[in-house]
């Protein structure tokens, strides 16, 4: 067995190991120097008590709390996470700050038929879900159709959302997680909503999907460069299913 597989079965272990974790989102936050773009539509929405879809990068989930209080986000923030003992880790460490966890994904097992369930029943009560549409395992920056699926059913639009900071360490995870370094300049990025028609067949899910997989990675780029930071990549098409790599080839076949 993997040493990391024993340590996190110890609940010892996972509780610190959560603990610090929730600190170190503290100490980024508090030693750096942040501010918010792009956040006065989604505080409309807040403020006027409409439901929505955050989507941001699996990479970018570690400063999501502070990320949704920069636009004065005190409605019920519930986040969409893997069901997995990582995922456990990560929900607990959120918890720290207030947003629920959706546990599962939006894949078409059980598992995601049940979460499908609860993320639709939080939008219909008014409250906010957040997901990570390349997670969570990948392919890394290539959206999945389950969370047009759920903007679609719950007839609500989906936010873009990223940050960024300019002191940072790309982990060699599957996704590049990005790890914000203490005193750095950050910079929370909303991005422009996107509507989901309820009547839209396959063709007009999947022209939605690129749409987002498009936008967040376009935001998310454009967020770094103006740091000064490298630009991540997506994962390239050979990590995606056929039929997917012929609907992205067609695309940037058509621009």
């Amino acid at each position: 067995m993997h040493l990391h597989k024993r340590i996190i079965r110890s609940e010892t272990t996972r509780s610190t190991l959560c603990w610090l974790a929730a600190s170190y989102v503290r100490l980024i936050h508090a030693t750096g120097r942040w501010r918010t773009k792009g956040g006065d539509l989604p505080a409309h929405y807040l403020t006027e008590g409409k439901p929505f879809i955050v989507a941001f990068w699996h990479q970018r989930l570690l400063m999501m709390p502070y990320t949704w209080r920069s636009v004065g986000g005190d409605r019920p923030f519930n986040m969409l996470i893997s069901s997995h003992r990582d995922g456990e880790i990560i929900s607990r460490t959120i918890a720290y700050f207030g947003p629920k966890t959706i546990a599962g994904s939006t894949g078409k097992d059980k598992g995601g038929a049940a979460a499908l369930r609860q993320i639709l029943k939080v939008l219909k009560a008014g409250e906010v879900v957040g997901m990570t549409p390349d997670g969570p395992r990948g392919p890394r920056m290539r959206a999945s159709d389950g969370i047009i699926q759920a903007a679609r059913m719950a007839n609500v639009p989906i936010f873009p959302l990223t940050y960024s900071a300019s002191n940072r360490k790309v982990l060699g995870s599957w996704d590049r997680f990005i790890l914000p370094l203490p005193f750095s300049r950050g910079v929370y990025h909303w991005g422009d909503p996107i509507y989901v028609d309820r009547k839209l067949d396959a063709a007009g899910i999947e022209a939605k999907r690129l749409e987002l997989e498009n936008a967040l990675t376009e935001l998310t780029q454009e967020t770094d460069s103006a740091l000064g930071l490298k630009i991540i990549p997506p994962a390239g098409l050979d990590a995606l299913p056929k039929q997917k790599r012929s609907s992205i080839a067609a695309g940037e076949t058509g621009k």
